[in-house]
């Protein structure tokens, strides 16, 4: 009987921890749709990407004005990474910029990493973002974080 019910506890542990996780069609879609959108310069089509449902209204302007920051810069790289302990760590210390508490939306699963570059007359530039990736309804999306703990 002892067998039995680590056995389940082990097979409950793996199914919590696969049910977070983004598939790598998922994954693919999400980078193709993020990349097009950008290239394209589509603020519609990037905005699509993320989930307000329950935003704190200025954190949603927020987002949506960082993720066409950089039009006009060309991309060097764009990857999905695993969350880390620092970022676990920021999530749970969120603040908005006049000191409010935040929480996401939906729990991330995973990190979008950016990084850009952009050549003038005047010389070059790089610079790297990051973005919480969270899973709704099968599709990966950008949360955007709402008041409160």
């Amino acid at each position: 009987m002892r067998k039995f019910i680590a056995l389940l506890a082990t097979v409950s542990a793996l199914v919590a921890a696969t049910a977070f996780a983004a598939s790598p069609a998922q994954e693919k879609a999400f980078v193709d749709a993020y990349r097009g959108a950008f290239e394209k310069k589509d603020a519609k089509a990037l905005h699509a990407l993320l989930y307000s449902k329950g935003a704190d209204p200025m954190a949603l302007d927020f987002y949506k004005m960082l993720l066409t920051a950089d039009f006009g810069a060309t991309i060097m790289s764009i990857t999905l990474a695993d969350l880390d302990a620092e970022d676990l760590k920021r999530l749970e210390d969120a603040k908005s910029p006049d000191g409010r508490p935040m929480k996401m939306t939906l729990k991330p699963i995973k990190k979008l990493i950016l990084k850009t570059t952009t050549k003038s007359a005047n010389g070059s530039s790089s610079g790297s973002s990051e973005s919480f990736i969270a899973e709704h309804e099968g599709k990966l999306v950008i949360p955007v974080p709402s008041t409160g703990k």
